[in-house]
């Protein structure tokens, strides 16, 4: 029997809009949006440039209501519901975690470490498989967030690598408000259940129910939910679209196998092990893979043997308008060669309004283009750094359980 979408989907339908008319919904759209003021404030005083919060908000609102969409027909599909997910104490785990390293706040630790605890001590009880297939669907809605949106608007900094040069770098921060419709898993329902019952496919659901629910006869609720997912990253090596694309496949990876392995721990008790070990050291392990990366790997955005690399180019600048993109190397104004910043600044001193730039991406072809701009008007990119310039970001995650401790000791020592 296949899977019966026709009458599924408008009930999936109908609890999503349930949830864009919840209140609290739109107060995670607005912590969306502080975030995003946030760091486009940090991109100002960087840089000076100013960029719309409002229009990068709406934008991850619009991708985050897609995600959603697709994460509620993932849930639906394998049959996961939030009976007996232990929510409660997977959120006390994670707040407890973050108080470690903020990059713990996620459910892959806290969950991970939630259905261990479980398995060993036997308390808290929790329905590992639903809880693991969460997680997976969860990371892999973020991935497919990460894929089509990760890369805009990335914010241009100056990070010292690790050989201590100072290189030029995006730090890729996304975050989406996520509306979804989840199962729930009805008890103590009368033998006439009002309504419509959907008859679902003898192999439904993919992650079965575990305990006393697993042999018998039950029915699914779909419920609205809202969630937030979030995404951190640094690009050294490559540009900022390369690098969404890389995190999304390692990330897509993790969460598929996670998922499989969920489905297989439902059927087979005995192998919920694996999923509960898989989240966090699976987890841990993109997260290896995708620092060491670029930590280690060959810087892109540093200053060529010819001309001034361009590290990002301001929206609606005559630089866009001229067509330069990020990496490409700027080598004359108006016939005068420029290989430092204070070349550049000087030979745009003496241009006028409307001037010849040539410029090349790197391995690429020699281009020009007619520059117009208004008197006084900047010319709209940002260079890579150069000898001298010092890190204006400074990437280590500080505990802030260490930090508060560090204050305590201080506030001590200062009687």
């Amino acid at each position: 029997m296949d899977f019966p979408w026709r009458e599924v989907l408008p009930l999936v339908g109908l609890v999503f809009l349930r949830v864009l008319g919840e209140p609290f919904f739109w107060l995670v759209v607005l912590l969306v949006w502080f975030q995003y003021q946030r760091m486009l404030r940090t991109k100002e005083a960087l840089f000076g440039f100013r960029d719309s919060p409002l229009r990068v908000a709406g934008a991850a609102l619009g991708y985050g209501v897609l995600g959603g969409l697709v994460g509620s027909c993932l849930m639906v599909l394998f049959g996961i519901s939030i009976n007996g997910l232990g929510i409660g104490y997977l959120w006390l785990l994670a707040v407890a975690l973050m108080l470690i390293s903020p990059r713990f706040l996620c459910f892959s630790y806290a969950g991970g470490i939630l259905a261990l605890f479980s398995l060993v001590t036997g308390y808290p009880r929790v329905n590992i498989p639903a809880l693991m297939g969460l997680v997976a669907v969860l990371h892999l809605v973020e991935s497919v967030l990460i894929l089509t949106s990760g890369h805009f608007d990335p914010l241009p900094v100056y990070v010292r690598s690790r050989l201590g040069r100072v290189v030029g770098a995006f730090n890729l921060q996304k975050f989406w408000p996520i509306p979804l419709a989840v199962m729930t898993i009805l008890t103590g329902i009368p033998h006439q259940v009002p309504g419509d019952i959907i008859k679902m496919p003898d192999w439904w659901p993919l992650i079965r129910p575990w305990g006393e629910l697993e042999k018998r006869e039950i029915i699914y609720s779909i419920l609205p939910v809202v969630a937030a997912l979030g995404y951190g990253e640094l690009a050294i090596t490559c540009l900022p679209r390369e690098k969404a694309k890389r995190s999304a496949f390692n990330l897509a990876l993790f969460s598929l196998v996670l998922l499989g392995l969920a489905v297989l721990a439902s059927r087979f008790s005995r192998w919920a092990v694996l999923p509960a070990l898989f989240a966090p050291l699976g987890h841990e392990m993109v997260i290896y893979l995708g620092r060491r990366a670029e930590f280690q790997g060959k810087p892109r955005f540093v200053p060529p043997p010819r001309g001034v690399m361009v590290l990002d180019v301001v929206k609606g600048s005559p630089a866009a308008r001229a067509g330069l993109r990020a990496g490409d190397v700027i080598l004359r104004v108006e016939g005068l060669e420029v290989n430092s910043r204070a070349e550049l600044l000087s030979a745009l001193g003496l241009a006028s309004s409307r001037f010849l730039m040539e410029f090349a991406a790197p391995e690429g072809p020699l281009r020009q283009a007619r520059v117009l701009r208004e008197e006084g008007e900047p010319l709209g990119v940002i260079p890579v750094p150069e000898p001298g310039d010092s890190p204006n970001v400074d990437y280590t995650m500080a505990s802030p359980l260490k930090n508060l401790v560090r204050r305590l000791f201080r506030s001590r020592s200062s009687f």
